[in-house]
């Protein structure tokens, strides 16, 4: 005789996850995410160098092109990268009024996370894994931690 466990029915489903490694997805997704990026730059009002930079080092020439004609099909990396700061943006959003969701990445903040930097000076020399961190904070703080 053999235990067979099963997990309790439930009425939600799991997210289902994108493959980001799929080149069908990224084409589907890239140009929607380098607008809403471009956005989220400008609400930030974010220096094209730092933008730059949250992109991955993005050279100049590519960032301007990149503005200009968005519909391109973006790596993993990048997609990734976006993703990450669109739930922050989403996030600030939720959590605060729109002034301040669009100030927060640039003032000093005293969570220890940052060290007395801004959150935005944290992600520029941590990279993605800096934006991981925010995105984790801020869902945290969302949902009441």
């Amino acid at each position: 005789m053999s235990l067979a466990y099963a997990y309790p029915t439930s009425r939600f489903e799991p997210a289902v996850l994108v493959d980001l490694n799929s080149r069908a997805e990224r084409e589907r997704l890239s140009q929607s995410a380098l607008k809403g990026f471009f956005k989220l730059a400008a609400a930030w009002a974010l220096r094209d160098e730092d933008a730059r930079e949250l992109l991955g080092g993005l050279s100049a020439s590519s960032f301007y092109d990149w503005k200009k004609n968005p519909d391109r099909v973006l790596e993993v990396d990048r997609i990734t990268r976006i993703s990450y700061l669109l739930g922050i943006y989403k996030a600030l959003h939720i959590l605060y009024g729109d002034k301040l969701a669009d100030e927060w990445v640039g003032l000093p903040n005293t969570n220890i996370i940052f060290g007395g930097r801004t959150p935005l000076a944290y992600m520029l020399g941590g990279g993605l894994l800096a934006m991981q961190t925010v995105r984790k904070l801020l869902d945290a703080r969302r949902g009441g931690l």
